[in-house]
């Protein structure tokens, strides 16, 4: 097998799927200590990775500046479009939290069944999987760190998605192999865009703007706010701490990937 394929087997099976092991064994133990720092810190990964290496390497790749600027703004209005149709969703509290939603928030929040919620995941997950593949293919190390920031955020949206599913009436059992199921769809995403990407390289400067722009929403538009909404006082420097802890993170991991 490629090397860079097996790399993204591997990254999208640590992004998809461990997160979601990761996101179970969290619910069910230390959550309320965890998702806070997990949230900041993942805000601030993502951001790190595409302001200082998704964008600078699209832009380095020689494609039009021009049109990388209409693809990084298209894609933020198109992640926005998603979300606000319920097909992108992020979930970051649960009743128990500290939050203080009144009792039964998560079983309105997750509808009949909780449908909504895996096909979203799915969508999501594939979309992470595409997304892991373009950066392996234009550097095997952006591909680590971007799979690194992916899997900082999918495991505190993963713990909210859990405890919504176990809320609207699945057991343990059922509610961790749907999840499980719906992170293999990054395995599959990664693999039919590694084949996609290796006939059609010229299009790959424009996946990367597409990941930074989905990177930035989603710092910006959900993570960033439940920050906002979740933090006061000490919490609040201690967020932005945990923030540029990330930043600092991915700049240190590839502080000498940019030397080209």
């Amino acid at each position: 097998m490629d090397q860079t394929l097996t790399s993204i087997v591997l990254a999208t099976m640590v992004a998809g799927v461990l997160s979601i092991v990761a996101a179970a064994w969290l619910s069910l133990s230390v959550l309320r200590h965890v998702v806070p720092q997990l949230v900041g810190l993942s805000a601030g990964m993502l951001l790190g990775t595409a302001i200082l290496h998704l964008l600078p390497e699209a832009v380095e790749s020689g494609a039009d500046l021009h049109r990388l600027a209409w693809v990084l703004l298209g894609g933020l209005i198109g992640f926005f479009a998603l979300e606000k149709s319920a097909l992108l969703r992020h979930t970051h509290h649960h009743e128990g939290d500290g939050h203080h939603h009144h009792a039964g928030h998560d079983r309105h929040a997750a509808g009949p069944g909780g449908l909504l919620i895996l096909v979203g995941d799915t969508i999501h997950n594939f979309a992470d999987g595409v997304l892991i593949a373009a950066a392996f293919m234009a550097d095997p190390h952006l591909g680590w760190i971007a799979t690194l920031a992916i899997a900082a955020h999918e495991i505190p949206q993963e713990i909210g998605d859990f405890i919504v599913l176990l809320n609207a009436g699945y057991s343990r059992a059922r509610a961790f192999a749907y999840n499980l199921i719906s992170g293999l769809a990054a395995v599959v995403g990664g693999i039919l865009a590694f084949y996609w990407l290796a006939e059609s390289r010229q299009w790959l400067p424009y996946v990367m703007m597409i990941s930074a722009a989905s990177f930035i929403y989603v710092a910006l538009a959900d993570l960033i706010p439940d920050m906002h909404r979740h933090g006061r006082g000490r919490d609040a420097l201690w967020q932005l701490v945990l923030m540029l802890a990330g930043v600092a993170l991915i700049a240190v991991l590839t502080g000498s990937r940019h030397a080209h």
